[in-house]
């Protein structure tokens, strides 16, 4: 069931909120959505859903347009949490698993297992509004997936949560990618894109600056970082053949080099100069990838 945006465009008035995005989104895969506020990714996920209408492109699902008769496929954890405040957790995930076809039992059931996975099996009679945000969320979260869609859509579904919860969160995304649902999810941090997702999009002001596979996008970027730690003064490796960008770090230095043979002069140039204790040679991060691309920092 392989989702595809074809020219996709959405505009409010004057305002072209997403420009011509084409994305091709592998089935049971997780796929990362990067970008900052106002880059387009909830007004994506919208229109992905049916709830916003694009002005432009096609979007399908298995070759069909998604509308209503197809929500018990899918999931959907929108950014601004929803929940009914005075309602108790059970009392608010039957209601929204009915909307999705389950019985009563079967709702139960399934919640009474995330509860337990989640540590929390004390706030099946608790009120919604009695919970922290960082619970509340694990609510929401359980109220997307409670049906076992096939496509899931998270936006933002990590932020706000402490380090803990975050693990506790992506391992349960990780899960139910591996039993064949198809997620994709927005992110502020691009250390959650690279560590889970294949395929991602960078979205900046409404277009695709960077989309494919992740292993694609670095290696097309070509160059490397650099780090060195050293009791000897590095600073005469500013001006080295190859070296694009050079940051002091209090043991030693930060480097960006245009490819790989550049570290092995590096290496060459420090040769009987004194004690080195670490060289490492690593892959651009996706922060290097998107400042090269959109000339600004991410956040």
């Amino acid at each position: 069931m392989t989702l595809v945006l074809k020219d996709v465009t959405k505009k409010f008035g004057t305002f072209t909120a997403v420009d011509q995005l084409s994305l091709t989104i592998p089935e049971k895969e997780m796929f990362g959505f990067l970008g900052g506020n106002g880059a387009g990714k909830t007004t994506t996920f919208r229109m992905i859903l049916g709830l916003l209408d694009h002005t432009d492109g096609e979007i399908s699902w298995n070759g069909e347009s998604i509308n209503y008769d197809k929500s018990h496929l899918i999931g959907y954890l929108p950014e601004e949490r929803g929940l009914y405040p005075k309602l108790k957790v059970k009392e608010q995930i039957v209601y929204l698993g009915k909307l999705r076809g389950m019985n009563k039992q079967t709702v139960l059931t399934e919640l009474e297992g995330w509860l337990d996975r989640f540590k929390v099996p004390e706030y099946m009679d608790k009120k919604v509004e009695e919970l922290s945000k960082g619970n509340q969320q694990k609510i929401q979260f359980i109220s997307a997936v409670i049906h076992k869609p096939k496509l899931l859509i998270l936006d933002e579904p990590f932020s706000g949560l402490d380090p803990i919860n975050v693990e506790m969160m992506k391992e349960a995304v990780v899960n139910l990618k591996d039993q064949g649902t198809s997620i994709v999810f927005s992110s502020h941090q691009m250390d959650h894109v690279e560590e889970l997702c294949e395929h991602l999009c960078i979205m900046h002001r409404g277009k695709d600056v960077v989309k494919g596979s992740l292993r694609d996008i670095k290696h097309a970027f070509g160059k490397k970082n650099l780090i060195i730690h050293a009791h000897i003064p590095l600073e005469f490796l500013k001006n080295h053949p190859g070296v694009v960008g050079y940051k002091k770090v209090t043991e030693g230095c930060e480097m960006q080099i245009e490819n790989e043979s550049v570290s092995q002069s590096i290496f060459s140039a420090l040769h009987n100069k004194g004690f080195i204790r670490k060289f490492e040679l690593e892959e651009p991060s996706l922060n290097d990838i998107f400042i090269e691309k959109v000339g600004a920092s991410y956040e």
